[in-house]
């Protein structure tokens, strides 16, 4: 796989790690993906690891990369999966999210996690944050009733680190971002102006790969449809899903 030049990154939109990356996975096409997104047991891996066996589009990376994980042996006898490390373990934070096509059909879910060190309850978070992708078996029903089913043979993280900055990928010096860092904690300590909440679906307008690595306040809270146009919110319930 030939070298992408300067400036050139693997920045894909949440619809295509779904619809092509791990559908293809899925269905067992396209085996050279596995150069871009190799398939490891994530969650035994600690995170700090991770980067060096991630695919050959994210080795230089220093912001997120990408993995596909089977299904875990306990899974298949009905258990929950262990997200368990050697030195830590990784907990899901927030609502679960849709997954959107351009076309405004549900084509997969989302779970975000946190990774904290030491054993639960009592870890200490860190700054190690993932998504974990599922995709749903087939088309969704338009309608949002009938209750998909997920697919559960693979599913698609993607693992960043929270910059603590506003912009993703922020290249300036770190002078530079401190400061604005400082600013926005000065203007945030003032009463607010602009009481809008932070929309945790994607779409095909929203939806992309790494626009969360500031870690906003209320970017985890639950899903404010309204400000998504055109985006129909399911009415099946989470648990319904079977996604432990």
């Amino acid at each position: 796989m030939e070298e992408l030049p300067p400036g050139v990154r693997f920045y894909p939109t949440e619809e295509e790690l779904v619809s092509f990356y791990l559908h293809n996975k899925l269905e067992g096409k396209r085996q050279e993906l596995d150069r871009v997104i190799p398939a490891i047991n994530f969650y035994n891996t600690e995170p700090w690891n991770l980067p060096k066996l991630a695919g050959e589009r994210c080795q230089a990376d220093t912001e997120q990369w990408f993995f596909f994980t089977p299904r875990q042996e306990r899974e298949l006898r009905g258990g929950r999966p262990s997200r368990t490390t050697v030195t830590g373990y990784w907990k899901a934070t927030g609502s679960p999210g849709y997954v959107y096509s351009s076309d405004n059909r549900v084509i997969g879910v989302k779970k975000t996690m946190v990774f904290y060190k030491g054993k639960a309850p009592t870890g200490k978070k860190t700054k190690w944050k993932m998504h974990e992708y599922r995709a749903i078996d087939g088309v969704a029903d338009s309608s949002h009733t009938a209750v998909p089913m997920l697919r559960h043979e693979f599913s698609l993280c993607r693992v960043y680190v929270i910059s603590g900055s506003f912009r993703a990928f922020d290249r300036r010096p770190l002078e530079a971002a401190a400061r604005d860092t400082q600013l926005l904690r000065l203007t945030a300590a003032t009463p607010a102006q602009d009481t809008r909440t932070v929309d945790n679906t994607s779409s095909s307008e929203t939806s992309y790969s790494g626009g969360d690595h500031a870690d906003a306040s209320g970017a985890e809270g639950s899903a404010n449809w309204e400000m998504v146009d055109g985006l129909v919110p399911p009415v099946w319930e989470w648990e319904q899903l079977n996604w432990p």
